[in-house]
């Protein structure tokens, strides 16, 4: 008993100790490890690509962690055969810059590049050479970056994408499965991006609307549009590698997935996937990257310089972040996903509008000038007594909402293409 009293007090002494030893920590990083170069983009045959220049913070500012523009630079990409695209870059001053080319269906398309602040460096590529090395050159303050050279890979096109729901209340999955690989003999790696479209309803729709003089509804289809889409485009990129697949080919493999309640599902869905070959050492960085995002603020994270890049500083000895990769082409694919396909949640919502029963004609001038639209106009059949039904454009236009009513070209489409 004595013995174990003993060990007790020798714990609650040490804790003691222990508590009152406790510093703050201020890490000591190398000032080679601050202020680096960030260099994210990639250099893509026949399309407009775009590098994003920043520098990092000391992991002790006080100012905003928000990683700081490079402005001011001399970005170009370059390849073994002499041949050179220097970029522009882009800033609240510049104008909006409109690229002009062929789509995959041979109609011409035009990309818009915003105008944004700084730190944006675009170009318009031509048809790139496989046999040529191509490589992202950069001067800035006095330093030269570079990229390492190398061919453009081919990409496979995708085979197909769908929507997979494994019971009533999961969630839809989006399954991707590339074409066969060119190579199956070896480990193929791919990076996915996608665009997101879908199709939204205003809360009530309307066909009428109500006439001062003459104290009636009137039919009045175009006063607001019964549906809209959005658009968006995911803020990652996700890789994947046929290393643990037969015949090195891919198949069904998750990128992401929707909530059966979230509005993107509740009527149709298209997305947009974008398909590109990536080396095993841009696999390797997106995976590093990735554990460093999650890890962030750890003890035993490990250091922006320790993950792997293929961008190297020619004059001195300062570290880069980032990894330029080089591509071919980009194969693309549009899918779409149907709401009566899936087990969808719809939230539930009561009747919000503002029923009136029998109205005077000053009555209903008021609620006019309240800013209100008539929805509903009926005799009831119990009692004959003239039912009326009002709302406020938030719960009619779905422009108010970050919508719009411009049908996209591809929205007629009945099944899923490939590019």
């Amino acid at each position: 008993m004595k013995k174990t009293l003993y060990y007790v007090l020798c714990l609650m002494v040490g804790v003691c100790t222990l508590s009152g030893c406790i510093e703050e920590f201020e890490a000591d990083i190398p000032s080679e490890d601050s202020d680096l170069l960030v260099v994210e983009g990639t250099i893509c045959s026949e399309k407009v690509n775009t590098f994003i220049l920043t520098r990092t913070k000391p992991i002790n500012s006080s100012d905003t962690p928000t990683p700081q523009k490079v402005t001011g630079a001399i970005v170009s990409v370059r390849g073994s055969d002499g041949s050179e695209y220097k970029t522009q870059e882009h800033n609240k001053e510049t104008e909006p810059i409109y690229y002009v080319g062929g789509s995959p269906q041979g109609d011409i398309t035009r990309e818009y590049v915003n105008p944004i602040t700084g730190g944006y460096y675009s170009c318009q590529l031509d048809a790139l050479n496989p046999d040529v090395a191509y490589y992202l050159h950069i001067e800035y303050n006095g330093e030269v970056y570079e990229s390492e050279p190398q061919k453009p890979l081919r990409t496979e096109k995708i085979a197909d994408v769908c929507g997979v729901q494994d019971t009533p209340e999961s969630n839809i999955d989006v399954l991707i499965t590339p074409d066969t690989p060119f190579e199956p003999g070896k480990a193929n790696y791919y990076s996915w991006t996608y665009d997101e479209t879908w199709e939204v309803h205003p809360d009530y729709t309307t066909y009428i609307s109500y006439d001062r003089e003459n104290h009636a509804s009137v039919v009045d289809p175009r006063q607001f549009s019964w549906r809209g889409w959005k658009d968006a485009t995911s803020s990652t990129i996700m890789v994947g590698a046929s290393s643990s697949y037969e015949g090195q080919h891919i198949q069904r493999l998750k990128m992401y997935d929707i909530d059966s309640s979230n509005e993107r599902v509740y009527y149709r869905y298209s997305g947009l996937v974008h398909q590109r070959a990536i080396s095993k050492a841009e696999y390797e960085y997106e995976l590093a990257r990735r554990q460093a995002g999650s890890e962030m603020g750890g003890l035993f994270t490990p250091q922006p310089s320790s993950l792997p890049t293929n961008i190297h500083c020619l004059t001195s000895k300062k570290h880069v972040i980032g990894f330029v990769g080089c591509s071919l082409n980009t194969s693309e694919y549009r899918f779409f996903l149907d709401a009566m396909d899936f087990s969808i949640h719809f939230p539930h919502k009561d009747d919000t509008r503002l029923w009136l029963v029998n109205p005077s004609q000053e009555e209903c001038c008021k609620v006019v000038d309240r800013g209100m639209f008539l929805c509903e106009w009926f005799t009831s059949g119990i009692d004959g007594s003239l039912q009326t039904a009002w709302a406020y454009p938030s719960q009619l236009d779905v422009r108010l909402h970050g919508a719009y009513i411009e049908e996209p070209d591809f929205w007629s489409l009945t099944e899923n293409v490939s590019y």
